[in-house]
């Protein structure tokens, strides 16, 4: 593992300066799940519950929340980010909705927590409008898949 950037030499926690970072094209894509019962499933895929259309609002809070990373995580760089896409699957083979973001900026320094930030919130609100009728859910498996962009090069999980 690299030396970890957002500590100074005194281990005092700081935000990385980038100032001297290319501009480059960066990309970042997570992906993760909500598992639920089967009822609540149908009951999101049917469009009956109460809150309104879970899908379309959880993609919504999905793109606000990647544009508000900054706010929440301490040491994020404000980004002028170029795309947000979040998109929200259900799967009845596993009782569950899929969900996967992808950020794009052209920028000096990536947009992974964006993406992650994305599909945690997407996640969230999905479990927000249903718990009513199901507080069991699990939010699953939030990770990073891909990222492309900066001295790191690619990155591709397994």
């Amino acid at each position: 593992m690299s030396d970890l950037t957002h500590f100074d030499a005194k281990g005092d926690a700081h935000m990385v300066d980038v100032s001297d970072k290319d501009v480059t094209s960066r990309t970042a894509t997570a992906r993760g799940s909500v598992i639920m019962a089967a009822d609540t499933l149908t009951l999101i895929t049917e469009g009956r519950a109460k809150k309104g259309d879970v899908l379309a609002v959880a993609r919504l809070a999905g793109i606000m929340a990647a544009k508000k990373t900054p706010d929440i995580i301490p040491l994020c760089h404000p980004l002028a980010l170029s795309k947000v896409s979040v998109e929200l699957t259900p799967n009845p083979a596993e009782n569950s909705v899929e969900i996967e973001a992808t950020v794009k900026v052209t920028g000096k320094t990536g947009v992974e927590m964006e993406a992650l930030t994305a599909v945690s919130a997407a996640a969230l609100t999905v479990y927000d409008m249903v718990k009513a009728v199901d507080k069991a859910m699990r939010l699953t498996e939030i990770r990073l898949v891909h990222k492309d962009g900066g001295r790191s090069g690619v990155y591709q999980a397994d």
